[in-house]
């Protein structure tokens, strides 16, 4: 075993020393790759990767999972406060599987999968009513946690008791509803609207108006409203004036990008929105003819008095309601008196108005266009609009522009006015986004790239060496036993052999010639040699 180990360590090192300084560094920076690769393969391979298995879990839920991995010898990981359990990924479906048909996670709430499975007919009805009620309570909740942006909801339903007798009028039931939402996400009017109707039909003799909704932040979703007493408003009215920025900044850009090319426009369009609300009510009284000024006539009353003879009419003892106090009255002569009255009541329009106003109105608009100046002609060559092109386009934009804000902003405007808030700047436009290269998209890391072509290319330099050594020890066979009768040369006769120096042949021929020198100098340790070679083959 000593004299075998010996000669292979003479073995290697006469190998090693037979190899130029070119094949050493190759060798020994192939072997350094091939250590680096390896050690970077068990490195990834024997890190393993975990993924989530089950996400918002309960505690108690969490516990039956744990158990039942422990039991399995299954590793794993907690993350969320032990809410999010983590396993190995290779083994995340068949987990999945195994724990569904188990039953798993249990929340303990009973569904109506209880009735089925236990179904007995010592069950008294209190007991009856008690499991429906959770029951219910439980379905309502997951069929309110699948809806989009709610992780979870908690229900209290409270049934009225039924009435004994048929005269007694039934109570109302009630529900309370705790949502748990993701963070961040909001719902529309008509989402929470649409919750409220969802409840109210799957409870028996519940109004809507007896439903409150509320989130893990104490926020009351109402009817009306997205939030009675946690609305952001400041983030709300911030959305309704993107809003009406971008829809006048698409239709800008639609409109113009038709005329001038949508790579030749920029549009920018600025908004002031107000959000002060009012409601008044209005009391009027208004003519029927609005021409005349005169309304419907509801009465007509006519007095007609006339008199002739001597003396006047009797008048009213004392002083009249005509007459001037303390003048005497003329001797009476012969005279008329005639008194024509008419008296007509109108009725006019009375108008009650109870106004709310809009919750927002748009006071004024800002728009700024940015026109390409260059273009590129038939030669493929960049032009330049001239002052003529430029006053063209710049007139038919104010116009459109104009018209835009006439139209958009509440109130009535002039033309210096709406072109006031306009800015038209012609620039010539940089290389634009959609000609730049897109950067690569998730796919396989560059790092594996890199690694496999580094593999691949020490795998075809340890292919290449290991046949070249090949047909290298193969030719020296043959060499050696062509040339063996060189060694039984007499003592009176020395071989000669020529001056390595003075050789100017080709690497192989050196080395042959090294070996003769070895054989004829050296031959116990050049036989030791062929042993070796004979044996490793």
């Amino acid at each position: 075993m000593k004299e075998r180990l010996q000669r292979w360590r003479e073995s290697t090192f006469t190998f090693w020393k037979s190899r130029s300084k070119g094949q050493k560094g190759t060798m020994i920076g192939g072997a350094v790759l091939i250590i680096m690769l390896i050690a970077a393969m068990v490195f990834f391979t024997a890190n393993t990767k975990f993924v989530p298995l089950y996400n918002n879990l309960s505690l108690q839920e969490a516990g039956q999972i744990t158990a039942e991995l422990d039991t399995r010898a299954v590793p794993y990981e907690l993350e969320n406060g032990g809410a999010s359990i983590l396993v190995p990924e290779e083994q995340v479906d068949s987990l999945l599987l195994e724990f569904a048909s188990m039953g798993l996670p249990s929340s303990g709430s009973i569904d109506y999968s209880f009735f089925s499975e236990n179904a007995s007919w010592g069950i008294t009805e209190n007991e009856f009513s008690v499991m429906k009620l959770d029951a219910m309570q439980t379905e309502l909740g997951n069929l309110i946690s699948g809806i989009d942006g709610i992780q979870d909801a908690n229900v209290m339903i409270n049934m009225p008791e039924q009435p004994v007798f048929a005269d007694e009028a039934s109570g109302e039931a009630s529900v309370a509803i705790m949502l748990h939402t993701q963070p961040g996400y909001q719902f529309e009017g008509n989402q929470v609207e649409g919750l409220y109707h969802l409840v109210s039909k799957a409870v028996p003799n519940l109004d809507p108006e007896d439903i409150i909704i509320m989130n893990q932040y104490f926020e009351y979703y109402d009817r009306d409203t997205q939030f009675a007493g946690g609305q952001d408003t400041y983030s709300n009215q911030q959305s309704i004036k993107k809003d009406v920025e971008r829809d006048i900044q698409r239709r800008l850009q639609q409109m113009l990008g038709t005329m001038l090319g949508n790579e030749n426009i920029v549009v920018s369009v600025t908004a002031d929105i107000d959000f002060s609300q009012e409601n008044r009510t209005e009391d009027l009284v208004e003519p029927v003819d609005l021409e005349a000024m005169e309304g419907i006539p509801v009465s007509l009353e006519t007095i007609q008095e006339s008199y002739a003879g001597q003396g006047g009419p009797d008048g009213v003892a004392g002083t009249g309601e005509e007459d001037v106090a303390n003048f005497p009255a003329g001797d009476g002569d012969d005279g008329e008196y005639e008194l024509d009255k008419e008296t007509i009541n109108y009725e006019f329009n009375r108008i009650r108005r109870e106004i709310v106003e809009s919750p927002y109105q748009v006071r004024d608009l800002g728009i700024q266009v940015a026109v390409n100046s260059a273009r590129q002609s038939a030669d493929g060559e960049t032009e330049f609009l001239n002052q003529q092109e430029q006053t063209d386009v710049q007139e038919g934009v104010e116009s459109i522009l104009n018209s835009i804000i006439e139209t958009s902003v509440d109130g009535d405007l002039q033309d210096e006015e709406a072109g006031a808030n306009t800015s038209i700047v012609f620039q010539e436009f940089s290389a634009s986004a959609g000609e730049q290269e897109e950067p690569s998209g998730a796919g396989i890391p560059l790092w594996l790239y890199i690694a496999g072509g580094i593999l691949l290319i020490v795998i075809v330099i340890l292919i290449v060496m290991l046949r070249r050594n090949r047909a290298e020890e193969e030719w020296l066979e043959e060499e050696i036993q062509e040339e063996r009768p060189l060694t039984s040369v007499t003592n009176n006769e020395e071989p000669v052999i020529p001056d390595l120096t003075t050789a100017k042949d080709t690497e192989e021929v050196i080395r042959r010639k090294q070996l003769e020198k070895i054989a004829n100098e050296k031959p116990e340790e050049f036989a030791k040699l062929l042993r070796s070679w004979m044996n490793e083959d």
